[in-house]
């Protein structure tokens, strides 16, 4: 079905393609406009009490960080976030040229390893990682499942009425319009979640291309960002690409029900993408993974998104007002931030966290010091 524009959806994501339009830099801009990034250790800095806190990474997660940049304002935090991709966000974090970074896969051991002190990873919500489509006369609901999806990104499905489409969709008069496959072109949380996932259903797909926040594509046309990806179905008929929840609902897609662990054929809504956490493992640091949920009624392709940032960010560069002002973030954001996230009209279309990750999250968070101390 199609949705209609939620202003704070609408809000938060013309923000987001304004930071995307920045380019891949770690130079951030705020919800409110103001921007700038300092030099050496850290990128934030301070005023008559004031903190700025910088960050850069997941284009996924940049909608939410966004909206809660302008409640943070009031709080004495300038909150500057840049979606330039998980993959360069974690690379601007190991360098402190920002204070936290967005990454929707969890930290490998090698990205520990670059990193200049121990680094936490708290996951901050979850959102769908949808299969949209540009199909003419078609609504959301055609059904797929993910050796299908493989086939059609391996370029062995061209058409809409592939025998392969149609067998899964019984009764549904499907065109014999070419596929467009659109896929991202930058180091992608969301590439990393959806390559997951076929790889995790499809043993052609783990085999021949594999998972990770870039891979080498066998077929189709590359796009930057969620927002380059969705511009690019929109503009195609035919085209299919895999677009995070909130850009999918901004631009009024239509998209696929996925079959997920259970045999179910599932929509993206909030309550199946909130469904994806239950049953899950949960690591000592919190490095989760919501793909292929085995949980009744779970949408398969959901993505956590965490927010990293130094155990003891002092001792990465940043000054104990930094420090201040990214502990004030990170309590909004596993605190009174959750709210933000839900279904309703005024919320961002996110799964907020579970109650028992919650609390581990802010168990965690009291760990964090700036030079070994408390930060205040």
């Amino acid at each position: 079905m199609r949705h209609r524009r939620i202003p704070a959806i609408a809000l938060a994501i013309a923000a987001a393609l304004l930071t995307a339009a920045c380019g891949s830099s770690s130079k951030t801009t705020s919800a409110g406009g103001s921007g700038g990034s300092g030099s050496g250790g850290s990128s934030g800095s301070s005023s008559g009490g004031k903190s700025t806190v910088n960050g850069a990474g997941s284009t996924l997660a940049a909608p939410i960080y966004l909206q809660w940049a302008s409640t943070l304002s009031g709080q004495g935090v300038t909150l500057n976030y840049n979606g330039v991709g998980s993959g360069t966000g974690i690379a601007d974090l190991q360098t402190a040229t920002v204070d936290f970074a967005g990454s929707d896969p969890a930290l490998k051991a090698s990205d520990k390893a670059k990193m200049k002190g121990p680094a936490l990873q708290f996951p901050v919500a979850f959102g769908a990682i949808t299969v949209s489509y540009n199909l003419s006369g078609i609504k959301s609901g055609v059904k797929l499942d993910g050796p299908t999806i493989a086939k059609i990104y391996m370029g062995q499905i061209k058409t809409w009425s592939d025998p392969a489409i149609k067998s899964l969709n019984p009764g549904m008069s499907l065109p014999s319009t070419s596929i467009t496959v659109v896929h991202r072109s930058d180091s992608s949380g969301t590439t990393a979640g959806f390559t997951k996932f076929l790889s995790a259903t499809d043993p052609a797909w783990k085999s021949s291309v594999g998972s990770d926040k870039e891979v080498k594509w066998p077929t189709g046309t590359g796009a930057a960002k969620n927002s380059g990806v969705a511009a690019a179905v929109k503009q195609t008929a035919g085209a299919i690409g895999y677009v995070e929840q909130a850009y999918a609902i901004e631009n009024s897609f239509t998209y696929a029900a996925v079959k997920n662990s259970t045999g179910q054929y599932v929509l993206p809504t909030i309550q199946n993408t909130s469904a994806a956490a239950n049953g899950i493992k949960v690591p000592p640091d919190l490095g989760i993974s919501t793909i292929n949920s085995p949980a009744s009624g779970a949408y398969p392709i959901v993505s956590q998104t965490f927010l990293v940032a130094y155990k003891d960010p002092c001792k990465a560069g940043a000054s104990s007002s930094v420090a201040s002002g990214l502990k004030k973030f990170l309590t909004y954001a596993l605190g009174p931030g959750q709210q933000t996230l839900g279904a309703g009209s005024n919320q961002l279309p996110y799964a907020p966290l579970p109650s028992s990750l919650a609390a581990k999250n802010n168990t965690q968070l009291a760990t964090m010091t700036c030079n070994g101390s408390a930060i205040s």
